[in-house]
């Protein structure tokens, strides 16, 4: 029975809940319907009588909560005052026709004309239907203007206090109380209390004004309401709504009844006035404003006689061109005409003004914020330029723009509405007709043309599913949806799988926007949240800073003063502690004051500081971090950039920056670092005007990016290749964001990318190619064991000794772990493996070798010996490798010891190989006589050596002998051989470094001839070497010594040195070297020991005074006279006779002084009567004959130099210097006799060109001075010879000559230089 009694208690008081606050009926039925206990098996009497016990005081202490509420009831219907209509508005006629519908109906749409009155009647009609008594009725306003005054009047109108019964709610104000029955407030409030109120029990009345301006709040909000009524049943919704897209309103809510109600407007006259550019400088703004000007002077000459208030709205795109117009307004000089703004972000006194009643006239310049909801008093005429600044988003470049655009015709329309209500009004629009018909019907939702991230945070905080099932007036497009959820992934708030993260959750209680709010989450961690919060909440607000038209310099000059060098958000920053500083010590009035002087907006300050306290006292009830000390930049923005992630930029050319999504931008021209320009940046915003502007700039360190957006960055690789020095595969990391590259060139670990492909690069590369660097036993074992094999591969040029790489791979494959991608991993691994397996990865012969090979030490030697030297040698096989082929490893100090006909001899190996290849590159008509080419090599390289002869003479030889058929080794096309057949030569520095390396040792002889010289005088000085010799004071002077250099025993040749004043011994790198000093350091040693007979010689030349005349073209007197001085000492002392090598033969040597004079006189006359007979030639070549003829002209003159050039004393032996004259006459005869022997001359003069040409290939001291060696000497002179048997045969040649001798000569040359044909 007393179970029975206290259901009986629970279920009446359950009928009691219908009569409580409707905020309170959930949680009472919660627990009427919570378990009062189970029952448990075996339970004793006790327990059941503690159970009902139990269930009895939980009874009492729920009929209290609700008699406490139900009395809260009665107090609120007690309350509600007596409702009247105003008789003379439309909707009081409709009154009874709309409390029906709404009993009736859950949901009711109201369409009322401007001037109908149902934004006042409406809360009023809902009070008198009972509504207000279980909840508050909220009535929403699309502007915190409107919220207020619409409040303000409906308080008036039913007799109560403002704040009290009737009560308002905008951002950072709220008068309203408990006693509340209507709350006028912003949409925005109420779409706010979604979070904590979900099912908006607080409210048993909803009125969603103004719902045709489709606002982004308006239409989430419809779309809540529609989740919720069912689920609210208690809840009535009214829609109101110019009477625009009316049916879209009434099938959104499942064909809700539509009642409309006609305006209370007089006939309102459309006036088109369309702009006319009358000045081609003119700008857009000037012009409206100028048009804004004509119109209100046409309006008060309309009024002109009548004595009544005037009341002009005009309205404009934003605050900028308000404050531009109201100051042209007043500058226009008309009397009596009071200039008020409107717009939301003026405190209540100047909004209170717009409101006051006036006489006179009375202009309004307000935004769209007077489009709709508010009536501003006394209004006759409008002023409509036909514009509006409108929010449009764009998906594509993720940049908001506020464009400023033509209005629609129902925005038009509905501007025209405000006028029309005290009598007949106009509306004087800025545009053409055509350009009015020619306007969208409708202006286009918000929904679909802002970002949604903001708006899907919400739904996924109140869990309302698929945002695609979400029943929005008009769905967004797809594509809108994907974005946003982008947004919300940059900023962390979704994940992959877009569910929202701690980090998201976070972010919805802040009711700034959500990037903001990633910034101050982050600031957090950084230990910069005191500053972030000054920097977010100016970045929430229009920048306070003002640059009137009139006072822009000294404005900027102001300004200035905050300005940070390196970041505008610094400047903030700045800014805020001035103002604050200010503030705390000035009055209300002198703070106003300070902000007017220094072009700061008062308002917005105000707003600045009420957003910063809001987002301060959040972030202490959300406890984040409040840093005490002051943050460091970085700190700082690092926080911004946080929140700012797609909107960095790096310079790309001097003004230009790329930026994400290859955004191309420009630093606002008025941002602190237009001039800097930094390599990157990051903006608070782009902005589209002229072209994209980044607004709001810091220069950034590009290091601080990556680790923000890891999220976001997508990662590229490249140059994959495993690292011997590092022991790892290393890859080229590519790191963008949005396609901006932040990190280029990183070198990073391939294997915690993709270990598997790591791995395999790893064996590949590492193990099986050798490149591993490594003292692991098993590898040191494995790499000498393949360094055998290879090395005889290459000897014997086959692929096919050693097994292929296949077989390494996979012995490695089979034995490492999978998780081995690296010498770190291996080493780790192999130190465990090894003790118990220490041979587990060792090669094996047998496993290496795919077939046996034997290749004979002699055929293939380890190294070429030269002049006792042992040069090693290394061998290749890879074609296409510049070492194929065998390569001698030659110290660079002996690079001019090395024949190069001993090098064409390569090693016995390949001796057959070449001298088939030798046959192959002959003309066809030689090459037949050796038909099979390969028998006849096989017997001509039987004991076939290197006997001091280049290979093809003595190739072509043995042919001749085995065949009678005779080859001209110039028919062997050397160059056309393989690489591998020719010597490839090293050039080795002391250390052992390549220094170069080619297969043309004369090229690398002129290459390396310093480093040659280098490379012998390195090291320890020689005991013979000296200097500031005046005598012979030594022993002997051998012709070479042996020296260690490179750790090589190197031959080298010291030498007498010339040194002007002294002489030194000096050691050479080859003989001829050697000898190309020896000849002009024993002279100078000679005239240093004679000196008396030097000094005397040189004042007894006979004739010196005309030999100097002669030679003034071609160098000094003084130059000629040491010249024929020291060549009659050489004559006398050393030509044609061996070089001194002894103090004995130096001294018989010096016994010989009494014939220097003999000699001298000599030589005086034969270089007076040459240098007389080339004075005569020289003026015969000036002559305009000889000019006729050029390249013979050009020939003799380089004859002549050659002949008698500067210095030609030093390398003209005396029996070629008694030739001279005769040289010289032929010459004059070849001159003399050019213009009948012109063609045939030409023919001469190319043969003597070719075998000249000869001369210029030869390198080092032989080049420069042919004396060194014999054969070079004599084939020079011979040349000589040779024009005079051409150009005048009967002067007789001294040596028989023709071209077959010189070639013949040449091979003698070739012979003693070790030089290839």
């Amino acid at each position: 029975m007393a179970r029975q009694h206290t259901s009986g208690l629970s279920n009446a008081l359950a009928a009691e809940i219908d009569r409580c606050m409707v905020r309170d009926r959930f949680a009472l039925r919660k627990l009427i319907q919570s378990p009062r206990g189970s029952s448990s098996r075996g339970g004793s009497r006790n327990r059941g009588k503690q159970r009902r016990d139990d269930a009895s005081g939980r009874d009492k202490r729920l009929a209290s909560r609700i008699e406490r509420s139900q009395a809260q009831v009665l107090a609120r219907r007690e309350a509600v005052p007596a409702v009247t209509y105003p008789g003379q508005l439309p909707i009081s006629a409709r009154v009874t026709e709309l409390r029906e519908a709404l009993e009736k109906h859950q949901v009711v749409i109201v369409a009322g004309e401007t001037g109908s009155g149902k934004t006042t009647q409406l809360p009023k009609i809902c009070l008198e239907a009972g509504r207000g008594v279980f909840g508050t009725i909220g009535h929403t306003q699309p502007r915190r203007v409107a919220a207020r005054t619409v409040g303000a009047r409906i308080a008036e109108e039913l007799g109560v206090t403002f704040g009290e019964e009737v009560g308002y709610q905008v951002r950072f104000t709220d008068k309203t109380s408990p006693k509340t029955l209507v709350k006028v407030m912003t949409d925005g409030i109420l779409l706010a209390e979604t979070q904590n109120d979900r099912f908006l029990e607080q409210y048993d009345t909803l009125i969603i004004d103004e719902a045709h301006e489709r606002s982004l709040n308006i239409d989430f909000l419809l779309g809540y309401l529609k989740r919720v009524l069912p689920k609210r049943p208690d809840l009535k919704v009214i829609v109101t709504s110019a009477t625009i897209d009316l049916e879209r309103f009434s099938r959104h809510f499942g064909n809700a009844p539509v009642v409309q109600v006609s305006g209370r407007t007089y006939p309102v006259d459309v006036l088109y006035r369309p702009l006319e550019d009358d000045t081609k400088t003119a700008d857009s703004d000037e012009l409206v404003q100028r048009a804004i000007v004509d119109a209100v002077n046409e309006v008060l000459q309309l009024e002109t006689g009548r004595k009544r208030p005037v009341g002009i709205l005009v309205f404009l795109p934003g605050e900028r061109e308000i404050r531009e117009t109201a100051q042209l307004l007043r500058k226009a000089g008309i009397t009596g005409l009071e200039v008020l703004p409107l717009y939301s972000r003026l405190s209540n006194a100047e909004q209170n003004k717009v409101f006051n009643d006036f006489r006179g006239r009375r202009v309004v310049l307000a935004t769209n914020v007077a489009e709709t909801s508010l009536t501003v008093p006394g209004i006759r005429y409008v002023i409509d330029p036909g514009t509006a600044r409108v929010s449009r988003y764009s998906i594509r470049s993720k940049v908001q723009q506020l464009p400023v655009e033509r209005v629609s015709q129902a925005s038009a329309e509905q501007r025209k509405g405000r006028c029309g209500r005290l009598s007949e009004g106009i509306c004087i629009r800025l545009y053409s007709e055509e350009d009015f018909e020619a306007r969208e019907a409708f202006t286009q939702p918000e929904i679909l043309r802002t970002n949604l991230a903001a708006v899907i945070l919400q739904m996924l905080m109140l869990r309302l599913g698929d945002i695609s099932d979400f029943p929005f007036v008009e769905k967004p497009d797809q594509r809108q949806v994907n974005d946003g959820f982008h947004l919300l992934f940059e900023l962390g708030a979704v994940d992959h799988q877009r569910n929202v993260t701690r980090l998201g959750r976070d972010l919805a209680r802040f009711p700034v926007d959500l990037r903001f709010a990633r910034m101050l989450v982050e600031a957090a961690q950084k230990g910069a949240l005191a500053e972030v919060l000054v920097i977010t909440s100016a970045l929430s607000i229009a920048d306070p800073r003002e640059r009137p038209h009139e006072a822009r310099d000294a404005a900027d000059e102001k300004h200035a003063r905050f300005d940070d060098e390196r970041s505008d958000f610094v400047a903030f920053l700045n800014l805020w502690r001035h103002y604050e500083g200010q503030r705390q010590e000035l009055t209300q009035g002198k703070l106003r004051e300070l902000c007017r002087d220094e072009f700061l907006a008062f308002m917005r300050m105000r707003e600045w500081r009420d957003v910063h306290r809001e987002l301060t006292v959040l972030c202490r009830e959300m406890k984040l971090h409040m840093n005490d000390a002051p943050a460091s930049y970085e700190a700082i923005h690092q926080s911004l950039l946080s929140g700012l992630l797609g909107f960095i930029g790096s310079r790309d050319g001097e003004h230009e920056y790329l930026g994400a999504r290859n955004r191309r931008h420009h630093i606002f021209p008025g941002s602190a670092l237009f001039r800097k320009r930094p390599r990157w940046i990051v903006s608070s915003q782009l902005t589209q005007t002229s072209r994209l502007f980044g607004r709001v700039v810091g220069s950034i360190d590009k290091k601080w990016i990556e680790p923000l957006a890891r999220h976001l960055v997508h990662r590229s690789y490249s140059d994959v290749t495993f690292e011997g020095s590092q022991g790892e595969v290393m890859a080229t990391e590519e790191v963008s964001l949005y396609n901006l590259p932040i990190v280029t060139n990183r070198r990073v670990n391939y294997g915690a990318v993709e270990p598997l492909e790591a791995r395999a690069l790893f064996i590949q590369q590492g193990l099986v190619e050798g490149q591993l660097r490594s003292r692991a036993p098993f590898y040191r074992h494995n790499t000498r064991l393949l360094a055998e094999i290879d090395a005889l591969e290459s000897k014997a040029r086959k692929r096919d000794i050693r097994v292929r790489n296949e077989v390494l791979f996979d012995f490695y494959d089979r034995r490492l772990p999978h998780h081995i991608c690296g010498r770190s991993d291996l080493d780790h691994w192999r130190k465990e493996m090894e003790r118990e397996s220490p041979k587990m990865l060792h090669l094996s012969s047998d496993l290496l070798m795919a077939r046996d090979v034997s290749l004979p030490a002699a055929e293939f030697p380890e190294a070429m010996i030269v002049d006792d030297m042992r040069l090693k040698l290394d061998y290749h096989f890879d074609p296409l490798h510049a070492d194929d082929g065998v390569s001698v490893n030659v110290p660079v100090a002996v690079i001019r010891q090395i024949p190069e006909a001993r090098l064409d001899w390569l090693i016995p190996g390949l001796l057959q190989e070449k001298c088939l290849a030798l046959i192959r590159s002959l003309p066809k008509s030689v090459r037949k006589n050796f038909v099979p080419a390969q028998d006849y090599v096989e017997r001509a390289v039987k004991g076939l050596e290197y006997e001091g002869r280049p290979l093809a003479e003595t190739f072509a030889r043995r042919l001749f002998r085995l065949t009678g058929v005779r080859v001209d080794p110039a028919d062997f096309k050397e160059e056309t051989l393989a690489n591998h057949l020719r010597m490839n030569i090293r050039v080795v520095g002391a250390d052992g470094k390549v220094l170069g390396a080619g297969r043309d040792i004369a090229a690398l002889r002129r290459t390396f001839a310093e480093d040659a010289k280098r490379g012998l005088d390195a090291g320890h000085k020689h005991p013979l070497e000296r200097s500031n010799l005046v005598d012979w004071d030594f022993d002997e002077l051998p012709e070479h010594v042996e020296v260690r250099r490179g750790g090589l025993s190197v031959r080298a040749y010291p030498a007498l040195v010339d040194k002007g004043d002294s002489v030194s011994i000096a050691l050479h790198d080859s003989p001829a070297a050697a000898r190309s000093h020896m000849t002009a350091g024993l002279v100078r040693l000679l005239r240093l020991r004679l000196s008396e007979q030097a000094r005397y010689a040189a004042k007894s030349v006979p004739g010196f005074k005309r030999l100097a005349l002669f030679y003034a073209t071609i160098g000094s007197a003084d130059e000629l006279l040491d010249d024929i001085v020291g060549a009659a000492f050489r004559y006398t002392f050393c030509d044609e006779r061996p070089f001194v090598r002894t103090r004995q033969e130096f001294e018989a040597r010096v016994a010989a002084r009494g014939e220097l004079f003999e000699t001298l006189n000599r030589v005086g006359r034969l270089v007076g009567d040459a240098l007389e007979q080339a004075h005569a030639i020289r003026k015969q070549l000036e002559s305009q004959a000889a000019a006729r003829f050029p390249d013979a002209r050009a020939d003799l003159q380089e004859q002549l130099m050659t002949l008698l050039g500067p210095g030609f004393m030093r390398h003209t032996p005396e029996r070629w210097l008694a030739q001279l004259p005769r040289y010289l006459k032929a010459a004059a005869h070849r001159l003399e006799k050019l213009p009948e022997t012109a063609s045939r001359d030409g023919d001469h003069m190319a043969l003597v060109q070719k075998l000249t040409e000869r001369l210029e290939g030869l390198s080092g001291p032989v080049r420069s001075n042919p004396e060194v060696e014999p054969e070079v000497l004599q084939y020079r002179w011979m040349l000589e010879e040779l024009r005079v048997s051409l150009f005048a045969q009967q002067l007789g040649t001294s040596v028989p000559v023709s071209g077959k001798r010189l070639d013949r000569q040449w091979d003698k040359v070739r012979m003693g230089n070790g030089i290839s044909a």
